[in-house]
């Protein structure tokens, strides 16, 4: 099965420029499952959300089907890495206490990917799926994020993006559904960081591929004047919209 591969193109810059995953809400969806011998981190990308399961689960397997996303990919001594889709892990029945996807699901075959999931967790396993959309500093910078986002690239997005932009909300989610606390992950950055995180977009970078020409360059005045001082160091947030729950409803 072919898959929309939108990063192995930027893998590095991905693996570099890309935010991680709270902490907290790791630990929470860890203490979803009854118990904790396997994890499945599907969409993988760099591992950025494997690496945080392996502080709860004896092992961790991480899947991806872009071997050049997992060339960059964080080692870690309970993780294994695989190429291999979300909808076909490989993994035996019933085996798996913990599935996760984050930033990932929107780019999955939706009735493959549950059928896999109901097949391979195991008894009092659970699942949980997360995503972030545009990150937040202060109104003025936000303005150029949002202009970047929606005025220059907004036709270059692929149409999987509206899952994101409707925060998982309106997504399928055919289990027992557990309501999950609110997460926001914080990172500090400058503006070199910030821009580089904004050209791993699957949209900027399809922008760039087709035109010839980097899209922050129609922000780069504006956004930079919003900032101030390009070395200075500023908190960047992204909120989290979370999924999570069982096959069926533990007793």
């Amino acid at each position: 099965m072919s898959f929309k591969d939108h990063f192995s193109g930027h893998a590095a810059a991905y693996a570099t420029c890309r935010p991680g995953y709270p902490r907290d809400l790791v630990a929470a969806v860890a203490r979803l499952p009854r118990e904790h011998r396997l994890a499945l981190d599907t969409g993988t990308g760099n591992g950025q959300a494997a690496v945080g399961l392996a502080e709860h689960f004896d092992r961790v397997v991480a899947t991806d089907p872009s071997a050049q996303q997992l060339a960059h990919a964080t080692p870690h001594p309970r993780i294994e890495y695989r190429v291999a889709p979300a909808e076909t892990s490989g993994l035996p029945d019933a085996s798996v206490d913990l599935v996760t996807a984050a930033q990932a699901f929107h780019w999955f075959d939706f009735d493959r990917f549950f059928a896999e999931v109901k097949r391979i967790l195991a008894p009092g396993g659970a699942v949980a799926i997360w995503t972030y959309n545009l990150p937040r500093v202060d109104p003025a910078v936000d303005r150029q994020i949002d202009r970047l986002a929606h005025d220059v690239t907004g036709s270059y997005w692929p149409p999987e993006r509206r899952w994101v932009n409707e925060e998982y909300r309106t997504v399928p989610f055919p289990f027992a559904e557990v309501q999950m606390p609110s997460f926001f992950h914080p990172e500090h950055w400058n503006l070199e960081q910030l821009a580089g995180y904004m050209k791993t977009w699957s949209a900027t970078a399809r922008y760039s591929k087709e035109r010839g020409t980097d899209p922050l360059e129609e922000i780069w005045d504006d956004l930079a004047a919003a900032w101030g001082e390009p070395e200075k160091v500023r908190p960047v947030v992204w909120p989290l919209f979370l999924r999570a729950g069982h096959v069926t409803p533990p007793p």
